[in-house]
């Protein structure tokens, strides 16, 4: 006897080739007119399926930072970092502050002087290497107004949405809150969170807070809990405040805040270093 699962869910073959739904993968077709024709009766359930599995995906542990090419210690939030344009590689302040040399501690390449050498190591990243890092950080530079280019939104908007095409996380957190501020795009809440969710689910922890306060703010405290704890594990302390919240709320179990409590200072303990202590005393970071 042939399973449902081996058979087309509309007409029923079973002796021909069959491709699974791509949204929720619990039925099979024999072709694109059974699929279509099949629609009505399996949309609910290939939504709510489809949502199901998108939250696993979501809710589950990002993979962890990249360690600095230095010192080989997981690297801190992009703030708490240095991005060298010859090379293309984000270095921790650390090793910013105690290696002082005049060349790239990585590459070993000459340090920029000036604007203008900057600008020309930026160049030579993106149009040669079409490099997602030096792309954000022509995007942040376009925002800012700063490394001698002038304030313009839109090159801002789309350095970072090539940056975010190329798999550059970062880049998905700045666009929402672009989307979020009306900044250089028209105002869209959906669309910050689609980049915050993709920026959150490679790792950034900001985004996953910023999403953990849309679901409280509307009232999902289940979901909004498990987005701080999440990144508070991954050590952002802001989220850390928001699970010692819950937990005296009466919204996250005792056994769960003392997990988060462990994860954090470990997560954090696992980025210090006495150099990286040492940049912060004198407020590089």
């Amino acid at each position: 006897m042939t399973s449902v699962l081996e058979s087309c869910a509309a007409c029923g073959k079973s002796d021909v080739s069959l491709k699974s739904c791509g949204s929720c993968m619990l039925v099979k077709y024999c072709n694109v007119n059974c699929q279509k024709a099949h629609r009505s009766k399996h949309k609910q359930a290939c939504k709510t399926r489809a949502a199901e599995l998108f939250d696993e995906k979501l809710f589950a542990m990002p993979p962890p930072r990249e360690d600095c090419p230095i010192c080989c210690i997981i690297l801190p939030p992009a703030y708490e970092t240095t991005f060298k344009p010859c090379c293309g590689k984000f270095i921790c302040n650390g090793c910013r502050y105690c290696l002082t040399r005049d060349v790239c501690p990585f590459c070993n390449t000459p340090n920029y002087d000036g604007d203008e050498e900057y600008k020309a190591m930026l160049s030579k990243r993106i149009n040669r290497f079409n490099d997602p890092a030096a792309l954000f950080m022509l995007g942040c530079h376009y925002n800012e107004g700063s490394c001698g280019i002038s304030v313009d939104q839109p090159k801002a908007i789309e350095s970072w949405c090539l940056a975010s095409e190329l798999g550059c996380a970062v880049a998905h957190y700045r666009l929402g809150i672009a989307y979020v501020d009306g900044d250089g795009v028209d105002m869209d809440k959906k669309k910050a969170v689609h980049h915050w969710q993709i920026a959150a689910m490679k790792g950034i922890e900001q985004a996953r807070y910023n999403l953990g306060g849309i679901e409280y703010n509307s009232g999902n405290d289940d979901r909004a809990m498990k987005h701080f704890m999440i990144s508070a594990r991954c050590g952002y302390d802001k989220s850390l405040q928001e699970i010692k919240k819950g937990f005296m709320e009466g919204k996250v179990t005792k056994d769960d805040f003392e997990s988060v409590l462990r994860a954090h200072k470990a997560s954090q303990d696992e980025r210090k270093s006495y150099q990286r202590e040492s940049a912060k005393k004198i407020r590089w970071v």
